[in-house]
Parts: C-alpha cells; sequence; structure tokens
C-alpha cells in the first residue's frame, strides 16, 4: 500500500521557500560587493595599488575601512604589503591612561579590544574597575557624531573653526566673559593649553564641576589647614577602619586603589601572617563597602553627624553638644568601642566620610588629627588629583550666565543639562549665552542646545597625560586612527587660539621633553613605553588642628534636624553607570549592581518596615517628591540593611541622549540633590506615595538562601587565630566518605592541572572581573527583557548571601521571607561562581554528543560546533553556571543594546568564537590565553613560568582574589595558596571534585562589638 506521507528531500527542495529566504536574511547578512566596499573607501576597481595601500591607513588594514566609513564591511581584504609593526594573528600592546589609571591597551590588526592594568604603574598597577574594562566598547559606539555640527547640521572644521573664532572674539570685544566648563581635569598637559588660550582670550575662565562632588572635603581641607586638596588615603596603613557612609571599595573617589590597598591587609597572605585591620562602617543604605565591614551598623542619614561628635567626643573627651544618637542605642555602643579602638592604634586608624558637607569633613579632619592619621594614613602632602570641583563657582557661573555676563561657553566633558540639580536654571541661564560650543562625541543633552559640536577624540585616539596622584604621572597616546571625523578638544582649543604649535602630539611631547624627562634621564621613547613615570615624593607629614568648632557642630546638627522628617533620601553613584557621562555602555548597564543584582535600571531602595508603612511592596511604582518639588516615578526595591525611614537612589540614569543603549533607562534622580553652603548635599528629604503602577525589575539574583547547603564558610578572626581551618567543615571522615561514594576513576594528569583558588576574604564583589570575562570571551548583552528572563549570558556571576543572626536557628528560604524584620542588620559574602571545571563532571555524563568534555590537564570544553542545544548540561550542572543562546545576541537588532551592529563588533576578540542561537557555553577558563601562553613557551624554547597566563578575570581583579596557575607546579602562587587550611570546595560532598578551591570568609569581630549588637 503507498504512503501518503511527503517527506523533505533535502536543502535543494527547501531553499527557496519564504520561510527559509526570510530567515537566511536573519541568520546569514548578504556581503557587499568588493566594488561597494571599494567605492565606500573612495577607491574604485581601476584604483592604482599605491592609492589603495594609503586608503588603508597607519597599518589599519581592513579595519581603517571599516573604522572610518558609515557603511558596514563584509569583506576582509588582506595585506598587499604588511605594516612592519603588525603580524595578523599577533596583538600588540599600547600603553595608555583612563581616568589617571595607567593601562595597557590590547590592539588586534589596529583594532583595541581589550584593556589591562600597566605592570608598570608600581603602587598602582594591581587591577582595574568595571568602566576601565568596559571603556573600549565606547570606542565604536554608533551614537557618536561622525563630523562636527554647525547649527544642527554636520559641517567642515573650517567652518567651525571660524565660527568658534568669530564668536569668542566677539565675546572678548563686548566685555563679556568666556567661560570652559569641565568635569575635573587632571592632565598637566591639557591645563598648559587652557592657560595658553586663556592668554590669547584674557576673558575667559576655567569652571570645573563634578556631577558627584567633593568640593566639601576639599574645602574643609583649606579651612582646617591651608591645603585646598583632596588627600591620598592609605588604606594599607591602616589596622582600624571607620567610615561614615563612605563607599571607599565602590564609588568613592579611587575605588580600584583603595581595593587593593584595603584587601592587602585581609587576603590570605596577609591572615598567614596573622595580620587583619579591622573596618566599621555607619551608612544609610547597603553600599559595597558597607557589604565587606566586619561590622556594619545601619544610621540614618539625620544620625551622621550626631555620631561624629559623639566619636570625636569619646576620644578627645570633649564635650561638644549633639554627641548623642537617642533612640539608636547598638550605634552609641559601637561608637564608644570604636573610639576606644582608634585611640589605641593611634598613627595607625582612619577615619572617612562620604558627606560633602564642610563642616562634617572639618569636625572628620579634627577626629583624625586625635587619632594621629595625617602623614601615615592621610597624605595631604602627594594628594589626590581625580576630583577638583568647585560647586560654589559652578552656581556662581549660572548666576552670571543668567546676568547676561557670559557671551561664549565653552563644554569640555562636562553635560550640565543633565547632571546639573535644576535643569530648568541652567537651560534658561544658557539661552542667554550668545555662543554656545561642546565637545561632546555626540549630540548629548548639552551639545544639542549647542551652536556647535566640535567632536572630540575618544581617549583611545588620543595623545595627552594624567595624574592621578601628585608626582605621578601617566601617558595617553593613540591606539587606533581617529575611527570618526574628530578632533581632539586640545587640538580645537590650540587652534582657536592661534597657537605657535596647533599639534597637540607636539605640545606634550616638547611639555615632558622640556620640563620632565630632563630630571629622570628618560627619553620620549622610554615613556611611551613604560607609560608612567614617579617624581620624587614629598614628605607626608603631620598637621594640627586649631578651629573651635562650636560654630561647625551647630551647622551639623541643623542639617541634621532639617533631614529628621518625611523619608530620608540618599543619592549614591552605582559600580555600574557611575555619574551617568558613559549611559551609552551596554557592557555597563548590563553590570549587576554588586548588592542587589539589579541591571538596566535605578530604583527607591526601602528597608522592609519602611516600605510596610507606605503599604507598598516590591516592584510596586512610587512618586518621590524631593523638598523642591521635582519627582520620579521608580520601583521600589526590599533592600536588607537599609536604615529604616531611609531611602536609596542612584544618580546617573534617565539619560534622553546618550543613545540608544542609554535612552531612557530608569530616572534622572540629579535633581533631589540641592546647593546648601556653598556645596552639593546628596542627602534630603523626600515624600514617598504609591502610584499603582508596577514594574519588574531586571535582576541575575533572586533567590538569597543557600538551602541548607554548606555553600559558604565563615569564621571570626579569633577563632582562626586558634584554628586557620575554623569554619571550613573539612575533616578527614568527610573527606573519606566523600571519596568511597565515586562513580568515576581517577587519572594522573602528567602535563599541566589548570585550578584556581578564589580568596572570598578578598572579593569585594566589585563586578571587574565581570566586565574583563565579558569583553576578553566575547559574551553578549542580552537586555532587560531578557535578564528578567533569566536569560544573561555572564560567564563569571559574583553570588550575593545574606546572613543575619537569627539566636542560632535555621535559615530557610520561607523563613527568610516570614522574617525580613530580622534584616535590618545582616551581613554580607560575596562568592564568584563560574564552571569549576570539575574532574567528574556531571555535565560530561548526560551530553549525548560528546559537546562538553574533559581534557588532559584538567578542564572542561566545549566544542560549540558539536553542541544540538539539549540543555541537559545545564541541568545536570549543580554550579549552574552553563549558558544557552537562545537568540544570535550579537545579530539581532530586538534587543536593548548597540552591540548587535557589525560595526561596533569590531570590539570582539578574534581568538575567541563567537557562539551562534542554540548553543550552551561556560567559562572556557581562557583557553586562548593558556594556548598563548604555551605557544610562547615553545617559540622560546623554555617551559612555561608561574605567571606566564593570567585569567581575565584574574588579570582584572584590584583586590587578587582570584589565583590561577597549574598544580602541578608545587611552586606556584595557586599550589601554595591551595594548601591554605582555609580551602574548601563548594559542592565538594557530591562528589564531583571541583577546580577551583574557596578560601573561608574571615571577619574581624570584637567580642565586645558582638555583645553591643546582640
Amino acid at each position: 500500500m503507498e504512503s501518503n506521507k511527503k517527506y523533505w528531500k533535502g536543502l535543494e527542495e527547501y531553499k527557496n521557500t519564504p520561510d527559509f529566504v526570510e530567515n537566511s536574511k536573519n541568520e546569514f547578512a548578504e556581503p557587499l560587493p568588493i566594488e561597494d566596499v571599494l567605492n565606500e573607501a573612495g577607491l574604485s576597481t581601476v584604483t592604482p595599488r599605491r592609492d589603495f595601500l594609503k586608503a588603508l591607513g597607519f597599518g589599519l588594514g581592513a579595519v581603517t575601512l571599516a573604522a572610518c566609513q558609515t557603511a558596514p564591511i563584509h569583506k576582509s581584504i588582506p595585506y598587499l604589503i604588511k605594516p612592519e609593526e603588525v603580524t595578523p594573528g599577533i596583538p600588540n600592546y599600547y600603553t595608555s591612561s583612563y581616568n589617571g589609571q595607567s593601562i595597557l591597551v590590547k590592539t588586534r590588526e589596529g583594532r583595541p579590544i581589550k584593556i589591562e592594568v600597566n605592570p608598570n604603574a608600581g603602587a598602582f598597577n594591581r587591577g582595574t574597575d568595571a568602566r576601565t574594562q568596559a571603556s573600549v566598547l565606547d570606542l565604536y559606539d554608533v551614537s557618536k557624531l561622525r563630523s562636527p555640527v554647525l547649527k544642527n547640521e554636520e559641517t567642515t572644521w573650517a567652518k567651525v573653526d571660524a565660527f568658534v573664532k568669530q564668536a569668542l572674539t566677539s565675546a572678548q570685544s563686548s566685555g563679556k566673559k568666556i567661560a570652559i566648563v569641565s568635569s575635573t581635569i587632571n592632565s598637566p598637559s591639557t591645563k598648559a593649553v587652557i592657560a595658553d588660550f586663556i592668554v590669547k582670550y584674557p576673558a575667559a575662565k576655567l569652571v570645573q564641576y563634578d556631577a558627584v562632588s567633593y568640593t566639601g572635603i576639599i574645602q574643609a581641607n583649606k579651612n582646617s589647614f591651608g591645603k585646598a586638596v583632596l588627600p591620598k588615603y592609605n588604606f594599607d596603613k591602616a589596622d582600624f577602619i571607620l567610615s561614615f557612609g563612605a563607599d571607599f571599595l565602590g564609588t568613592w573617589i579611587n575605588g580600584e586603589s583603595f581595593i587593593s590597598q584595603y584587601t592587602s591587609n585581609r587576603n590570605y597572605k596577609s591572615l598567614e601572617n596573622k595580620k587583619m585591620s579591622r573596618h566599621i562602617q555607619f551608612e544609610s543604605g547597603m553600599s559595597v563597602t558597607g557589604t565587606n565591614a566586619d561590622t556594619r551598623v545601619p544610621i540614618k542619614l539625620s544620625e551622621e553627624g550626631p555620631a561624629l561628635i559623639a566619636l570625636y567626643n569619646a576620644i578627645t573627651g570633649q564635650s561638644l553638644a549633639g554627641g548623642t544618637l537617642g533612640s539608636n542605642a547598638m550605634a552609641d555602643k559601637v561608637i564608644k568601642l570604636a573610639a576606644k579602638e582608634l585611640t589605641q592604634s593611634k598613627g595607625k586608624g582612619l577615619v572617612v566620610c562620604g558627606s560633602n558637607d564642610v563642616s562634617t569633613q572639618i569636625l572628620v579632619n579634627a577626629i583624625n588629627v586625635a587619632i594621629g592619621s595625617y602623614g601615615s594614613t592621610i597624605d595631604l602632602d602627594n594628594p589626590c588629583n581625580l576630583f577638583g570641583g568647585n560647586d560654589a563657582e559652578f552656581a556662581e557661573l549660572i548666576a552670571e550666565m543668567n546676568r547676561g555676563e557670559v557671551g561664549a561657553v565653552l563644554f569640555l566633558n562636562s553635560n550640565p543639562v543633565y547632571d546639573s540639580i535644576d535643569t530648568k536654571k541652567f537651560t534658561d541661564a544658557l539661552a542667554k549665552v550668545p555662543s554656545k560650543i561642546s565637545f561632546s562625541d555626540r549630540s548629548d543633552e548639552t551639545a544639542s542646545l549647542c551652536d556647535a559640536i566640535a567632536i572630540d577624540h575618544n581617549y583611545l585616539e588620543s595623545w595627552g597625560d594624567a595624574s592621578a596622584y601628585e608626582g605621578t604621572i601617566s601617558i595617553v597616546q593613540p591606539t587606533i586612527n581617529p575611527v570618526f571625523n574628530s578632533r581632539q578638544a586640545e587640538e580645537s582649543l590650540l587652534t582657536w587660539a592661534d597657537a605657535p604649535e596647533k599639534s597637540y602630539y607636539k605640545y606634550v611631547r616638547s611639555a615632558w621633553e622640556a620640563k620632565v624627562l630632563p630630571s629622570l634621564s628618560l627619553t620620549w621613547e622610554d615613556v611611551l613605553e613604560k607609560g608612567i613615570v614617579n617624581l620624587p615624593a614629598k614628605t607626608a607629614v603631620a598637621y594640627n588642628f586649631s578651629l573651635a568648632l562650636d560654630s561647625v557642630t551647630t551647622t551639623i546638627l541643623n542639617n541634621s534636624k532639617a533631614l529628621n522628617k518625611d523619608i530620608q533620601v540618599q543619592l549614591y553613584e552605582s559600580i555600574g553607570i557611575r555619574d551617568g557621562k558613559h549611559g551609552n555602555n551596554a557592557f555597563m548597564q548590563e553590570l549587576p549592581d554588586p548588592v542587589t543584582k539589579v541591571t538596566w535600571d535605578n530604583y527607591v531602595a526601602l528597608s522592609h518596615k519602611t516600605a510596610e508603612s507606605l503599604k507598598v511592596s516590591e516592584f510596586d511604582v512610587v512618586n518621590v517628591k524631593g523638598s523642591n518639588g521635582y519627582s520620579i516615578d521608580l520601583p521600589v526595591l526590599i533592600q536588607p540593611g537599609q536604615a529604616q525611614g531611609t531611602a536609596s537612589i542612584a544618580v546617573g540614569y534617565g539619560r534622553t541622549k546618550a543613545g540608544k543603549a542609554g535612552n531612557s533607562v530608569g530616572q534622572n534622580a540629579y535633581p533631589l540633590a540641592s546647593f546648601v553652603n556653598g556645596t552639593l548635599q546628596y542627602a534630603g528629604t523626600v515624600t514617598i506615595t504609591a502610584t499603582g503602577g508596577h514594574h519588574e525589575l531586571a535582576q541575575t539574583q533572586t533567590h538569597h538562601s543557600i538551602e541548607g547547603r554548606n555553600i559558604i564558610r565563615e569564621a571570626s578572626f579569633k577563632d582562626y587565630l586558634k584554628n586557620p581551618a575554623a569554619g571550613t567543615g573539612n575533616s578527614e571522615e568527610k573527606k573519606k566518605e566523600y571519596a568511597e561514594n565515586d562513580l568515576w576513576p581517577d587519572y594522573v594528569k602528567l602535563g599541566n592541572n589548570w585550578v584556581m583558588a578564589i580568596d572570598l576574604n578578598a572579593c569585594t564583589g566589585c563586578g571587574a572581573c565581570v566586565v574583563a570575562c565579558n569583553v576578553e570571551n566575547n559574551v553578549p548583552v542580552v537586555g532587560r527583557d531578557e535578564v528578567r528572563r533569566r536569560r544573561e549570558m555572564h560567564w563569571i556571576r559574583i553570588d550575593r548571601y545574606y546572613s543575619y543572626d537569627d539566636n542560632g536557628k535555621e535559615v530557610t528560604k520561607e523563613r527568610q521571607i516570614d522574617h525580613l524584620e530580622n534584616f535590618d542588620n545582616v551581613s554580607v559574602v560575596y562568592q564568584p561562581m563560574l564552571c569549576q571545571h570539575c574532574d567528574h563532571a556531571p555535565c560530561e555524563t548526560v551530553c549525548p554528543v560528546l559537546a562538553t568534555v574533559h581534557s588532559s590537564d584538567g578542564l572542561n570544553h566545549m566544542a560549540y560546533n558539536r553542541c544540538v542545544g539539549t540543555r541537559y548540561c545545564a541541568n545536570n550542572c549543580p554550579y549552574k553556571v552553563r549558558r544557552f543562546n537562545w537568540f544570535n545576541y550579537w545579530n539581532d537588532s530586538r534587543f536593548d543594546n548597540y552591540l548587535n551592529n557589525e560595526f561596533t563588533q569590531l570590539v570582539l576578540n578574534p581568538d575567541v568564537t563567537t557562539r551562534s542561537r542554540g548553543v550552551m557555553e561556560k567559562c572556557s577558563m581562557c583557553i586562548q590565553r593558556i594556548q598563548a601562553g604555551k605557544l610562547k613557551a615553545k617559540i622560546e624554547k623554555r617551559p612555561l613560568k608561574d605567571g606566564d597566563i593570567t585569567m581575565a578575570c584574574q588579570q582584572a581583579c584590584p583586590a587578587n582574589a582570584i589565583i590561577f596557575g597549574d598544580s602541578n607546579d608545587p611552586k606556584s602562587e595557586v599550589s601554595i595558596a591551595l594548601k591554605s587550611e582555609r580551602i574548601y570546595y563548594v559542592l565538594e560532598e557530591i562528589n564531583v571534585k571541583p577546580g577551583i578551591g574557596y578560601m573561608t570568609k574571615i571577619r574581624n569581630i570584637d567580642t565586645t562589638i558582638q555583645a553591643a549588637e546582640a
């Protein structure tokens, strides 16, 4: 009997069907004909070879065509004559600087693709922050302008120069002022250019302001010691640290440097020497620094001032009025205990405060003088240059603009229409300025209101220098030709000033050769190779304090009284978005907040009891209205550890003209700040009312319980000193029990055995490793909606666990939900979690196509072209570290990021395959780096040395919390670390034999403070 079934015979029959044609268009871009490629480059099929090579540019090959043209290039064009400095497949490295930190920029075939810390940077050569790692993506941002703009139309540089010169001359001749509005400038050469510009235009003045200001500290130092500087803080020299709302391990001043200092007294090496600093944190919102503190005390913003007065009284024996905390008895007790310890550790203590109030910082200065901090843990003689904005000068500029006294204003790396506290006031004042020029690289909120936009280079296209700290200068050099028709801002200023030398490269070089290099016996080429120079440091000395504090404390108490009503709100910078300048960076938008694990949004964080009193639940949208009448609608996040009666909101969100990734993400909270006594204040009062709306936040972690499993292991420093294995739960009996239940045979790894150790005591949860892994391994950004569906693609995540004292009762998820009121005072542990590269990997057992297999050197591999997407391996992985590609995230315009265009994909690492839809992926332990290290050793005819190979996450970590190496080398750092008695393995009871060992979390908690907390 003949069957009626029809069978599909093959691709030939299917290829012309409408469905196949449509799908193939989405999956595979149609290549451009070579004629179109050459036409876009200004060439033709008959162009002479020499002109063709000239078009390829300074050693950039095909990437220059892709970078400098608006149309994407679909064909590779081989070198006919290879530039000497470029070898295909071999990276080049250039020293440069980002935000004052000396870095190495890795380029491939002329494309910058990765940022690393400069090993020559001395005290500053430990890791980077997440923002630095993600900065390479900004170079390829398609939201940037391609050419300069004049009167809202693209134009030529000649027309812009003519317009600006005429505008500046007109302002000067009419007796009006010229303002250069900039965020803090720490480049000696840029300052010199501006000085030369002012010589040409004497009516010009530089006004520096920072969206997140440190004017309070600078002004307090001027009042206290006659030095208007931001100090250099030495956390590595502090045995006892007391912080009042200063997130110094996060966004406060210079977090990546402070992390390195802080953890040097708390990591496994320090603990083996029986040494560990103690850290107490008073704060209202849960910060990264607060989560790492040995003791964290939640206080209201209105209680910060009285707490500092109480501390001063307890240290000095004085009796300044107002030094009581009223109902917060626990904080009162801890203050007294902390004062006692600070007095005992004189010269080894440090008190810091995150307030921008001058009076508050003056009192902090008095405390630090009393405990002998200056000349030791605080250095005023080699200050920090990262922030130097003056809030009062910026406020006066707005008044001058409003009075019509300013004839021209130039905006350099600043966007006050977005981040000033009164946008309408500033915009109205700006409208009264005849000529407005911006150096922005895009038509942002401020630039869009300007007459001309003289688009600036990205820092990777620029020459220059930077000085993060006095006496340390790093070089900035270009790593690629300008991608668009931009021009460095300094070169524009030199042009408009009719300077004799208009090349900024020559300007910088001549300045260095005249002023810096002679005393160091270095050449210009030496500087370019080294990337940083250190001038002789000044001797840090102690300072005396002689100011009367009565008026200071009166101001502090008045401020506290003003806050003690309604809901007290704290504005803060998030780790990812910071002040919002780089809000269009998709890597940063998708970086989970270390504490809340929220991406792609800001929110109002409330304690459980405060939310209950307001009759709102998590994700309810509420209206937050400031005392100035400004209001925004934000979703609620119930945050353990948030002080009752307070709220925390991140600034940097709510951009309207950032670009495709950053527009309309969150709400702008800057206008909730206020200007009081000459400085910006980020603490205020708000009223919060429910709107009836609901907005689910995109979080990467919503489950907080360990379900009774021994995943996180902790101990006190006191117990550790008695028994270094305290808290690990390790015992010979358990190890024997695990070994008896084994389904896999052991085998000897004769070559290398790649393993990792992670020190939980050093990990601060900063997220630099997450972004570094994304950039190194081409991990795609999936966008808000996909994160909501739990489809984020990060190969490494940082799990955050809360714990609290509940009278020894076992904590389960149900009891956590029922007892959120216990979460007002919690402890936090961060745990980096990635593929454990198990010797007995359960994922390998269930893969039907052998896509995941084990190597002879201890790694769990993924063969992407074998994977058919069954997801059995993800189901069988006890660590849940495998990621499934639901879509072609790199090539699908449906996702809310700008990584899905071919121009932006120039940032991709060519050594790592981009995974396609339907494929499982996970941490490969940077196999490309392992292979490169092996090859280099082979070429040099030598064995591998410890340190030849570093993981991307390891290299980015400023805390040295991640240690990678060969356990078959007994002298390797990882072998030594894994012999620590603090080592344990996560879920070792199921005997999968993971290749990553964790060191227990140690807390240096004083027993008397524990008693006070109880």
